[in-house]
């Protein structure tokens, strides 16, 4: 049995930490749900909600949908409206998948590195939630990596041609 080629290994490795990613993202929104319901049955029976559970439900849900770009991104899950490309062939609608997908990796390639300069500069700061004080950058350490994530992904897109075209 041969090994498998760098580009064919990188593309699985790509998706599986795209699906564990989106796996993960799916594990903080149950989370997210059940203090949510927690919070709401605290308050209509007990009239005490969960003390901060808006905080908790922000960074849950940015940390959420974060996490599931990279999948959406590999499964082609992206809403796309071909009204100007319906009528082009398959290479031109290949290239500009191409052209797309690295505009998108250079996207979110210019994103991890804001939001990881956000990140430090928070630490930094110390910067905290007003009620629980968790500290805001905990949340960044996730969001980054999807990110970085999402850009590998489009880059690898856009280079192997791994794109939607389909003949």
């Amino acid at each position: 049995m041969s090994a498998s080629p760098p580009p064919a290994r990188l593309a699985r490795a790509l998706d599986a930490l795209a699906r564990g990613f989106a796996l993960g993202g799916g594990a903080v929104l149950l989370a997210v749900m059940a203090v949510t319901v927690a919070s709401v049955i605290g308050r209509g029976l007990f009239g005490r909600p969960i003390p901060g559970d808006f905080e908790l439900v922000e960074i849950g849900c940015a940390v959420t949908v974060f996490a599931f770009l990279p999948y959406c991104q590999i499964t082609h899950g992206n809403v796309v409206v071909d009204l100007f490309t319906r009528g082009l062939g398959v290479r031109p609608r290949a290239w500009l998948d191409r052209l797309h997908a690295l505009i998108l990796a250079a996207i979110a390639a210019l994103f991890t590195w804001r939001l990881a300069l956000g990140g430090v500069e928070l630490r930094s700061a110390g910067e905290t939630s007003m009620i629980l004080g968790v500290p805001i950058w905990w949340g960044f350490a996730p969001i980054v990596a999807s990110s970085a994530l999402l850009a590998a992904v489009a880059l690898h897109m856009a280079i192997s041609g791994d794109g939607r075209s389909r003949p």
